[in-house]
């Protein structure tokens, strides 16, 4: 199963390229640093529900969009990540 994409490659790929924005002009319509929309695009800061509101606004769609992918790539990172699985997998039910 393939990585979801990820929240700084939906930003740069699919919005900054296509509408010719830069980092700085997106920074300062969410009113953001630079260096927020930075590691945003670098995937070095998560989406959070703030973010998600501003980015909703600036772009036209909804929080749910940039959360749901936020969430898409955690999961995804934790069931494929060796250390992570074998953790997770430890936990069991409990019986009612």
């Amino acid at each position: 199963m393939r990585q979801p994409v990820s929240v700084g490659e939906m930003i740069t790929e699919e919005f900054l390229v296509p509408l010719g924005l830069t980092q700085g002009q997106l920074a300062q319509a969410m009113g953001v640093s630079r260096k927020t929309v930075n590691e945003l695009c670098t995937n070095r800061r998560t989406i959070t529900a703030d973010s998600a509101l501003m980015l909703a606004r600036v772009f036209g769609n909804t929080a749910d969009f940039w959360l749901n992918l936020q969430q898409r790539n955690e999961l995804w990172k934790a069931l494929n990540t060796p250390k992570r699985r074998a953790r997770i997998e430890k936990a069991k039910p409990i019986a009612a």
